[in-house]
């Protein structure tokens, strides 16, 4: 008779010495650093990954006004839609609703009684959204 052996396959790290490992970092990259960090370098100079870029657009309409530059005189109400007048440093007039672009990052998001509320969204070069509130608030006559 034939006697059969059985041959168990081994893994060539397998033994008293699997259990240690050692990772050497020299040469490679740390993988517990983040990918992106909050500064980063093109071509030398550092850039602030905080700092809010400015989107190249046409502006037209109010939005050639800061909100800072308007000065709101009168609200109105017309059924159920809420108007607001406005006017720039040289005393001409307009008439802004909700949804009315102002400057490069304002819209008008409410017309409250004696307030509008324009919100303003910047964005960073990381891609961070910053939201700003400016309150207009109608002046009684007499008032500055």
């Amino acid at each position: 008779m034939a006697t059969e052996t059985k041959i168990s396959p081994q893994l060539p790290d397998s033994g008293p010495e699997a259990d240690f490992f050692e990772y050497v970092l020299e040469g490679r990259p740390d993988p517990f650093v983040p990918f992106i960090s909050e500064k980063a370098t093109i071509s030398g100079p550092v850039i602030d990954m905080n700092e809010i870029i400015e989107k190249e657009i046409v502006l037209t309409g109010m939005q050639l006004f800061e909100p800072g530059q308007l000065t709101l005189v009168a609200l109105l109400q017309s059924g159920s839609e809420d108007f607001a007048m406005v006017q720039d440093f040289t005393g001409k007039g307009y008439v802004i609703t909700e949804g009315t672009k102002i400057g490069r990052k304002g819209v008008v998001k409410d017309i409250a009684p004696n307030t509008v509320i324009i919100e303003e969204t910047a964005e960073t070069r990381a891609g961070k959204k910053i939201i700003t509130e400016v309150v207009m608030t109608l002046k009684k006559e007499g008032e500055e």
